[in-house]
């Protein structure tokens, strides 16, 4: 016999849901609650069935208003189903009573869901590359209805629930859909708006109940203490930065002049009641001064967000979030925007090594070892008593590559520093014997961290060109900075550890026993141009007992102040990208504490002005100047001049680039003051004298060659120089012709 065809708005019989779904329900433990809530066929018409605590009637209305059937209450608890007059299965509205009270709520159940196969496909292979897209929160019109949508990896949780304030954290409200192919779960929540409060209520494989979870992939957090994540519109900007990342997108960063001021947001100033600047406050004070300043890039320690001050954002707990401390996430976004309308690049310290044992964060996040490793020998870290990140998880590092990926696109940032690579490089790190498992091979080696490391290079640099990673690895790993196709990490430089750490130790000493340390400042050239390096005077050379730059220097005041001024002329003149740590620059005495502003009254007195100044000229001398970074990676940008005079430490090279003018490098880092130093330059003719760090303006005691150096051709193709050599002092000279 035919079938009788459907007739539209069909009622469906009096619905009779079974006394155990229903009580599986009201107590959160129903398996697939999607199968049984919300609007579902039932013979020729359909069912409504929702749990409203608290509610005495229910009535289902379409999207358009109109009633669609009065619902029977099952339980007090607040269980209703009935039959209701709809064309479909299609999203309804519920008004509920209590007494006076009335309320509407949108069914979450009644709504197809967002996830397709082709995102667990590509979820699944590990190469879906907008992932930021689909997890975590994101606003959406869907079958009509404005909401949210929210995604979460917890393969082996029971059951997740989205909770916030717009649920009264009431798990058993918003129990997400699995998708067994993935372990995500996601729902959509109609009528959540931007601003609310949310987090994750996950039950773990056993059954028990896991303290709420942050949002691995939340875009905006509570102000600490509160850790909560907050619902965010998708970032919107007008950016207007398309000639600066046009720029360095065409040429070679390795030739381009880079000098980095390293700067902690929450600390660099601050308002005259102590509390942290705004983003926009920040915007308005640190980018004209950098600018003012020359230096060409702003590397910010991590602004992600992290509950803990003392950490100084390096133990954090939202990847994907710019702390509240600044405001809203727009405003990092137009900071970056500023920035780059006048040239300014932005990196982005970023801590893929370890996390934070935080209960809210991604720790035994579904109830096991999910993004870190189960065995401590590999997931705890002792330096820092954090977890480590399970690189060989095809999941962990998709969540990781898209974050790197999601700063670039997103905040258009100009690059990474990614923090503690050589934590990551080996598995006996800070270990003892028997405290690390090894590789496959016997080896100490994280063969998956290299893996993690080089996809992570292979992606960012793929999808934005412009973009430099730059590595901080204390080690001598071979080929850090070098092209993954070539057996390399993949990154664009390196931070040189032993450039820092050799230079310092020599400027620490008194003059009088410097000549028995020479090969300190010379030995580095034996590798100078290994790696593509950084040479980098960072925030950890000035805290935890290490005292400022200008308090390791020795002497008075005067011959401290002199040292720190040649310091610095040494290293712009050496090869290697420049990062100076926020404070360094004007010799601010005391050590950084990231609990309050750097000393800036300073600047009223001569010698910390002085130092400012000399900065800002040997900033803008390294960026006027080819030869003093065209070559920087390069061995053909520099050839010494004279590298054995230990007895008078002094040293003598020059920076190089073809068809450009060289520069002559000259330090003298004794207070001997040499009126007549006898040096070979390349080539006879008048030297102009375009920086010595002994200048009055300075700060100094105004020694020098009075603008011009004469060289004298001998007939062995170099030519002869007397040049005066300031006290404690490095001057630059440029050949005229």
């Amino acid at each position: 016999m035919a079938k009788s065809p459907k007739r539209s708005g069909d009622v469906a019989k009096p619905d009779t849901p079974s006394a155990a779904e229903i009580e599986a329900i009201i107590h959160g433990t129903h398996g697939d609650p999607f199968a049984f809530l919300g609007v579902h066929e039932a013979g020729a018409g359909h069912v409504a069935r929702c749990f409203i605590p608290g509610a005495e009637t229910v009535i289902a209305h379409n999207l358009a208003g109109e009633p669609i059937g009065e619902l029977v209450r099952h339980h007090d608890a607040g269980f209703f189903s009935g039959p209701v007059k709809l064309d479909g299965v299609l999203p309804v509205r519920y008004r509920a009573t209590r007494g006076d009270a009335e309320w509407t709520i949108t069914d979450p159940y009644s709504f197809w869901p967002i996830l397709g196969p082709m995102d667990d496909y590509f979820i699944k292979e590990g190469s879906h590359l907008r992932l930021f897209d689909k997890m975590g929160a994101h606003p959406i019109k869907h079958q009509g209805v404005d909401g949210f949508h929210f995604a979460v990896w917890a393969p082996n949780a029971r059951r997740v629930s989205v909770v916030g304030d717009f649920n009264d954290w009431d798990g058993r409200l918003h129990v997400m859909r699995l998708r067994r192919d993935t372990g995500i779960w996601e729902i959509f929540a109609p009528d959540v708006r931007a601003g609310a409060t949310y987090k994750f209520e996950i039950v773990g494989p056993h059954g028990e109940l896991q303290p709420l979870k942050a949002d691995p992939f939340a875009r905006r957090a509570e102000m600490r203490p509160k850790n909560a994540s907050v619902t965010t519109p998708e970032l919107e900007q007008d950016w207007d930065d398309e000639a600066h990342r046009k720029h360095w997108a065409s040429i070679d960063q390795r030739r381009q002049p880079i000098s980095i001021y390293e700067v902690h947001a929450g600390s660099w100033q601050r308002r005259d009641d102590g509390s942290m600047l705004s983003w926009d406050e920040i915007a308005a004070r640190l980018i004209p001064y950098c600018v003012d300043m020359g230096f060409t890039h702003i590397e910010f320690m991590p602004v992600t967000e992290h509950p803990y001050d003392p950490s100084w954002g390096y133990q954090t707990t939202g990847l994907y979030a710019p702390s509240a401390r600044f405001g809203e996430p727009e405003g990092f976004a137009r900071f970056v925007n500023g920035c780059h309308k006048v040239g300014l690049g932005v990196i982005l310290d970023w801590v893929p090594a370890h996390f934070p044992t935080d209960a809210h964060g991604l720790r035994n996040f579904d109830g096991t070892a999910l993004y870190e490793h189960a065995d401590p020998r590999q997931g705890f870290h002792p330096d820092w008593n954090t977890a480590i990140y399970n690189f060989g998880r095809q999941e962990v590092l998709s969540y990781l590559i898209n974050n790197a990926l999601y700063w670039a696109e997103k905040f258009h940032l100009d690059g990474l520093r990614v923090d503690a690579v050589a934590s990551m490089l080996y598995l006996d790190y800070s270990r003892k014997e028997g405290e690390w498992i090894p590789n496959e091979y016997g080896g100490r080696e994280n063969l998956e961290a290299v893996r993690f490391l080089q996809q992570m290079n292979h992606h960012v640099y793929g999808s934005h060109p412009g973009i430099m990673t730059i590595a901080e690895e204390s080690t001598s790993w071979p080929k850090v900075s070098q092209p993954v196709h070539e057996g390399g990490l993949g990154f664009g430089f390196k931070w040189n550890m032993g450039f820092m750490h050799d230079t310092l130790s020599y400027f620490a000493r008194d003059p009088i026993y410097r000549k028995y340390h020479h090969q300190e400042l010379t030995f580095g050239l034996l590798y100078a141009f290994s790696e593509n390096f950084v040479l980098p005077i960072s925030h950890d050379e000035v805290v935890h007992g290490k005292g400022s730059m200008i308090a390791k220097m020795p002497g008075d005041d005067w011959q401290k102040f002199a040292n720190l001024r040649a310091y610095y002329g040494y290293m712009w003149g050496h090869p290697g990208k420049k990062l100076l740590f926020m404070g360094q620059e004007f010799a601010q005495w005391g050590e950084w504490s990231e609990a309050r502003s750097l000393d800036w009254n300073l600047l009223d007195y001569a010698p910390h002005e002085g130092m400012r100044r000399l900065i800002r000229d040997l900033n803008f001398t390294y960026r006027s100047k080819p030869a003093l970074h065209a070559r920087d990676c390069e061995g053909e940008g520099f050839e010494w001049i004279n590298a054995d005079d230990q007895e008078n430490s002094v040293l003598a090279w020059l920076r190089k680039a073809p068809g450009e003018k060289p520069v002559a490098v000259i330090c003298n880092l004794t207070p001997t003051y040499h009126e007549r130093y006898e040096l070979n330059l390349p080539a006879a003719g008048r030297w102009r004298e375009i920086l010595n760090t002994d200048a009055e303006i300075y700060g100094g005691s105004g020694k020098g060659n009075g603008g011009r150096v004469e060289a004298h051709a001998t007939g062995s193709g170099w030519a002869k120089a007397g040049l005066t050599l300031p006290p404690l002092a490095v001057i630059m000279l440029e050949l005229e012709q």
